[in-house]
């Protein structure tokens, strides 16, 4: 195993070498982002675990790990898909052929996303969405409302989550689309966050339409196909996601130990020892994430990664507080003047979009007991009854 992982290591390394120019960060031959990622893609880099039929060269878990580390260490995108890219997953797993073949090089290519599960009544709840996709002929006609969309409004598709069938259980009349965003029967309207950002939206859908062979899976098995679907997201939030500023760039991983330099309290002891506790989570989270991947590159939608995208809310919010108590009254001075200020303070509040986004904090801790521990289901009265008799419908 260490002969193949040393053997890929160094082809990545080549071919990087000969096709990426860390100093620029661009492609040597490449006009563009989309031009770098087709490049990516036919070398089988982007998707490396899957089979050389679907743009992957059918490697390991090691050997995928050799790869994306490569393009990590100079800074190159477009590898390690197979872990991280929720539609392509999701397509992957449960997509027809002609689906696949269609729409996965779309989202390698870094086609735009948003998700549209959560609805006013059905967050923690989704089996009890209510937006309904009639089939007429060849497509689909898609009625409701969606909100807390992540990127709604520069998205060119949406993972569309919505019942089919009203006389089946609440999981069993659903399915699942890849629903063109940019059409006349969707409307987007953004929420304005006490961040200041307006990255969620509302989004409310009027006799929109969706081609049948966008369905993924079967009809009636979009909760199956959901179930993936989240996986890969609550495993992109356990990495970190949800302490990126809104239009950065840039990694905003802030190092306690910095400010604690800055602000005159590295000596403290209590201080210096909440910091030791907050970056031991933080590794210990990065194990458990690299073993999230591990089972990702397998097909697994594991609840594995219900733990780190828990562990990620805790470590925000701990982070946020330890910051917090290292700048002391100065954190009050949230101004462009004090930036270090502001930027504690954003924490602070964004640190609920992980405890809230792909499933809040209680509904990844019933998953962990249920699914990890073995602990008793929770009661769940309206799961075998026609959903049109459940208490979402009637009230």
């Amino acid at each position: 195993m260490t002969d193949s992982v040393d053997e890929i290591r160094k082809e990545v390394r080549d071919w990087l070498a000969e096709h990426w120019d860390a100093e620029t960060g661009k492609g040597r031959s490449a006009g563009s982002v989309r031009d770098w990622l087709d490049h990516v893609i036919a070398a089988g880099w982007a998707a490396p675990s899957w089979p050389a039929a679907y743009w992957g060269r059918g490697l390991g878990k090691e050997e995928t790990s050799a790869v994306i580390n490569e393009f990590r260490k100079v800074g190159a995108p477009g590898a390690g898909q197979d872990r991280g890219n929720i539609p392509a997953n999701s397509i992957m797993q449960f997509g027809s052929e002609a689906l696949k073949r269609r729409m996965i090089p779309e989202f390698l290519r870094g086609a735009q996303v948003c998700l549209l599960y959560s609805e006013p009544g059905a967050g923690s709840d989704l089996a009890a969405v209510q937006t309904r996709a009639d089939r007429k002929g060849d497509v689909y006609v898609v009625t409701g409302q969606k909100v807390w969309t992540s990127g709604a409004h520069k998205a060119d598709y949406g993972l569309l989550l919505a019942r089919t069938d009203w006389d089946a259980p609440k999981h069993d009349g659903l399915s699942f689309f890849i629903i063109p965003i940019r059409q006349a029967g969707i409307e987007i309207r953004p929420i304005n966050q006490i961040t200041g950002d307006s990255h969620f939206n509302e989004v409310f859908l009027d006799n929109a339409e969706v081609a049948a062979d966008n369905r993924v899976g079967e009809e009636g098995q979009g909760w199956k196909v959901m179930q993936t679907a989240l996986a890969v997201e609550r495993l992109i939030m356990g990495e970190g996601a949800g302490e990126r500023r809104q239009g950065s760039m840039k990694d905003n991983v802030v190092s306690l130990i910095d400010i604690a330099r800055e602000t005159r309290k590295i000596g403290d002891p209590v201080l210096r020892q909440e910091i030791a506790q907050a970056m031991a989570y933080r590794q210990l989270n990065a194990l458990n994430i690299i073993r999230s991947k591990q089972e990702m590159a397998q097909g697994s939608s594991s609840p594995i990664m219900s733990l780190g995208k828990l562990a990620m809310s805790r470590i925000l919010h701990g982070d946020a507080a330890v910051m917090t108590k290292l700048l002391g009254a100065a954190s009050m001075l949230d101004a462009d003047a004090n930036p270090r200020a502001a930027d504690v303070n954003y924490r602070t509040a964004n640190a609920f979009m992980t405890s809230i986004g792909g499933g809040t904090d209680q509904i990844q801790r019933n998953i962990i007991s249920e699914r990890v521990l073995g602990l008793p289901r929770e009661t769940e009265a309206d799961r075998t009854i026609p959903f049109r008799e459940s208490r979402a419908v009637k009230g």
